[in-house]
């Protein structure tokens, strides 16, 4: 089953000629002030829904039957989970969804109307192929009153955390400087490892950090190809776990080119439990997770006539993308 389990459909224009950054990054946090904090704070109404639109329709299109997306929009919060979910609907992709909460714009309104987004979509969605979760950006922009508000509404309202986990060693290091062993021990006394959640990315955990979220029941969501073009690194450590499922993070979610990629750079890393199709059965399983053991189905890839129609909207919203970026 082509499940892509962690990917960001705000990103979904980026293909279309996003303009490089003026200043080269030269670290990770680097990467996410030039480029994806600055496109994520750009997006409007309109935008989303164009950037969904092709994103959703690409995957059906390349074989996906299942997203699981994690979204920001500081400038574009309330009602944003609505704008994706109708195109998952109306395209007829199953997903899962959650805002991002984070701090790093607006401190603790920001967080906390994150949260609110999350809490309302998730009350008030009807859509059958769409589910909601409680999100969090990355533990580095948050505070640990923010991190314990977020698993506190996930047990409130019977979902799981989404959230962005050791992508980057800035991301342990903050733990470290908040007084925690590192990020396990952070979410731990935060009472932030919940059975079932998601934690992206995992590169910068230690085994046994792995194996405390294999014993939690948490997922791990590998992203290959993002993880190449990041220069993060390999995660090696995850073969500590079998809930490892495989995503693309924002990179189109062509399954068969992830596969490949976690198999040339488990090669290279010498990781024997990279084994891809191991990583793609896990994702169909935690898709599943959220039906309650059913999988859902997909659609058919939109006709030749709406994939034209979808891309000129697409370009056209990419055009406004980059201005608005231009001027951030």
């Amino acid at each position: 089953m082509k499940v892509n389990a962690h990917t960001h459909l705000y990103s979904g224009l980026v293909p279309l000629g996003m303009p490089a950054p003026a200043i080269a990054p030269t670290n990770f946090v680097e990467i996410l002030e030039r480029v994806w904090w600055r496109l994520d704070r750009a997006i409007d109404s309109d935008i989303l829904r164009a950037s969904a639109e092709y994103y959703v329709a690409e995957a059906l299109r390349l074989g996906a039957v299942g997203l699981i997306d994690h979204h920001e929009s500081p400038n574009f919060i309330e009602g944003s989970l609505d704008v994706i979910a109708d195109v998952c609907q109306e395209l007829g992709m199953p997903a899962v969804l959650c805002y991002g909460a984070t701090e790093r714009n607006g401190g603790r309104d920001e967080a906390k109307r994150g949260l609110a987004e999350c809490r309302r979509f998730i009350t008030q969605n009807t859509r059958p192929l769409v589910k909601g979760a409680v999100g969090l950006h990355a533990c580095f922009t948050v505070s640990d009153e923010t991190i314990r508000e977020a698993a506190d509404l996930a047990r409130e309202l019977d979902t799981v955390l989404h959230v962005h986990v050791a992508e980057d060693n800035a991301d342990v290091i903050d733990a470290r400087e908040r007084g925690y062993a590192g990020l396990v021990d952070r979410l731990e006394k935060c009472d932030a490892m919940y059975s079932g959640s998601i934690f992206a990315h995992g590169i910068y955990l230690e085994a046994s950090e792995v194996q405390a979220c294999a014993e939690a029941g948490i997922w791990i969501v590998q992203n290959p190809r993002s993880n190449r073009g990041n220069k993060v690194g390999y995660p090696k450590a995850l073969s500590e776990s079998s809930l490892v499922a495989l995503g693309t993070d924002g990179y189109e979610a062509d399954m068969n080119a992830e596969a490949q990629a976690l198999l040339e750079d488990a090669a290279k890393a010498g990781d024997d439990m990279g084994c891809a199709e191991m990583r793609a059965d896990a994702s169909a399983v935690l898709l599943t997770t959220f039906w309650d053991g059913v999988q859902p189905q997909a659609a058919p890839a939109p006709d030749e006539t709406t994939m034209l129609s979808i891309h000129k909207r697409a370009a056209a919203q990419a055009e406004r993308l980059w201005q608005r970026m231009s001027e951030i």
